[in-house]
């Protein structure tokens, strides 16, 4: 493949994880192009996916955040960047811009056969609260906005902090205040933390955040910001001497929307699969632009910083002269919050609704290593399928080892448009302080597999708190002293290691409900029971651990009736 060499004019608008990843890129295929990089900021490339780790020091110094200056770019790339230089204007029709010095006001126009823009996103501050634009208010988007809310927390003795969004940033940011010892309220409108995950995976996580004292609102919003508290609107008052906004970021289009290039319908840049605008002689890349969904096909916004990279090196090829062939994103992520890692990738069931593609899932909860291995802990693992052809669409797994490698081997399997038969059938490494033989994306291949076949079925836990209510036949299939150690309300215990001396107790005449502790004794107590004549028996999914964790939370955050004796969460 022949690089047409530029030896022309870039231009790069915005320094961090696109612009920066452009520049790198086109650099190392062409030495004699002029590259000059905009930033309006004082930083070019700084990992603003590490910005909240410095509130507790786990970044021990903000420097440490700048992973690359103007004078490492000249020597070792011959980059020109220029800070503090905000493009205000883009003439299209003579191919220049207007850059304005944001620390002396003067303007200059520069040049350029071809631009990139890379702005990012904007942290979203409604108008609507009042006080949200008051000195004890920040949000988070770059080193000066960490430092500032740092040296406010510190420098005014502030105790008490409520945190406004429960994203990424806003759980990481509550987590990390937590750590630095502040009293931390995290405020979300809507009834759920980190919405990549489903309403039963993310019960997990809200159990983790109170149990390490962060005071968790759901379904209430922020009115009103004063000095010492924050007002919601359901008229309670949260004590916060500072408050954190971190309710998404829209994308930064401003630039773009003036110089009359396309948007898209999500409201970010419309590109093409090359990554150029309407203007072929302007890309754009990052947070700000529109992509698609490789599973739906249908226009999204991702603000991940490796989507970022791969769409700067295909803009950069692309100007190059490099044919490519974007395949559009998955979206795969991980966070962690405390003691539990969370990861996700592709479809959750929400967005396949959304999408109208028919689905199941597999909610499996092995063991993440050999059992009788020290330190082994159960891995919640959530496998969405296509119906009838075992596509696999997503996936969500949470536990305290590890869980992203599992989601980073489905991710690999969407990629490739695997099947439930590639999970099952993937060939995994294995020892004992690792994983299992049967690792855990094997065995939802396999429960998937059963589900798509006819040869299990199952209800939603969501369900349950109706079965209870309506007195439905629930068999509980663990030992009578798992029994006693705490159960559903109204459930009867009828062991594994009993069941086929006592089938003639369950009815044949109603639906049968049945549960062990992760789900496996109860898949094995359904086959021998559809096996042996009852055709109305159902596998409640998620079993004694994930019921644990959902109805906790619909007692302890939503305020519901206890239908469980005790909770069982090892």
């Amino acid at each position: 493949m022949q690089v047409i060499y530029l030896s022309k004019r870039v231009l790069i608008v915005g320094g961090v994880a696109g612009g920066a990843s452009v520049a790198a890129r086109l650099r190392r295929l062409d030495e004699s192009a002029e590259i000059v990089i905009f930033e309006r900021g004082p930083h070019v490339s700084f990992s603003n996916c590490c910005l909240p780790y410095f509130l507790n020091r786990a970044i021990p110094e903000a420097e440490k955040l700048i992973l690359m200056t103007p004078e490492k770019f000249r020597n070792q790339y011959n980059i020109e960047v220029r800070t503090e230089s905000e493009v205000t204007e883009i003439h299209r029709d003579r191919k220049e811009i207007t850059v304005r010095n944001t620390a002396t006001g003067e303007t200059c126009t520069e040049r350029y056969d071809r631009l990139v823009l890379s702005p990012g996103g904007e942290p979203i501050l409604p108008g609507s609260i009042e006080g949200i634009r008051g000195e004890n208010v920040f949000g988070v988007r770059n080193v000066p906005d960490i430092t500032a809310l740092d040296s406010y927390v510190r420098g005014h003795d502030v105790k008490d902090v409520a945190v406004v969004g429960g994203g990424f940033i806003g759980c990481e940011i509550a987590e990390s205040l937590t750590h630095a010892g502040l009293n931390v309220t995290l405020i979300e409108a809507v009834d759920q933390i980190m919405t990549p995950f489903d309403f039963d995976m993310v019960q997990i996580l809200h159990k983790e955040l109170l149990d390490n004292g962060i005071r968790l609102i759901l379904k209430d919003g922020v009115e009103k910001i004063a000095a010492d508290h924050v007002k919601l609107a359901s008229g309670r008052e949260v004590k916060a001497q500072a408050v954190v906004m971190a309710i998404g970021v829209r994308p930064e289009t401003t630039l773009a929307k003036a110089a009359e290039l396309e948007i898209g319908p999500t409201g970010a840049i419309k590109v093409d699969e090359s990554y150029r605008t309407n203007d072929p002689d302007i890309y754009a890349v990052g947070d700000a632009i529109q992509v698609y969904n490789r599973l739906t096909g249908e226009p999204a916004r991702l603000a991940l910083a490796w989507p970022a990279q791969m769409e700067a090196r295909a803009a950069a090829e692309h100007i190059a002269g490099i044919p490519g062939h974007p395949r559009g994103v998955i979206g795969s992520s991980v966070i962690r919050l405390f003691g539990m890692f969370a990861a996700s990738t592709g479809l959750n069931e929400k967005t396949a609704k959304q999408a109208g593609i028919p689905y199941d899932f597999a909610y499996v909860i092995p063991q993440d290593k050999v059992g009788i291995m020290p330190n082994s802990k159960p891995i919640h693992l959530k496998v969405l399928f296509e119906v009838p052809t075992g596509r696999i669409l997503g996936a969500q797994a949470i536990g305290p080892n590890a869980p992203d490698r599992r989601i980073d081997i489905i991710a690999s399997v969407i990629h490739f448009n695997g099947t439930l038969e590639d999970l099952r059938d993937l060939e995994l490494c294995y020892a004992p302080v690792v994983g299992t033989a049967k690792d855990a994306v094997n065995l939802a291949g396999m429960v998937g597999l059963n589900l798509l076949y006819g040869m299990s079925r199952q209800v939603h836990m969501d369900q349950l708190r109706r079965l209870v209510e309506e007195k439905a036949c629930i068999i509980d299939i663990r030992e009578e002293n798992e029994f006693a150690n705490g159960h559903i309300v109204g459930a009867v215990n009828i062991p594994l290691s009993q069941l086929r001396k006592r089938m003639d107790e369950i009815p044949k005449d109603r639906p049968v409900y049945l549960h062990c502790r992760s789900s496996q004794r109860s898949y094995n107590a359904l086959r021998a029971l559809m096996n042996s004549g009852w055709n109305n028996v159902w596998n409640i999914a998620g079993s004694y651990l994930a019921f644990s964790y959902y109805e906790y939370a619909q007692e302890v955050i939503y305020g519901k009736e206890r239908i469980m004796t005790a909770y069982n969460f090892n």
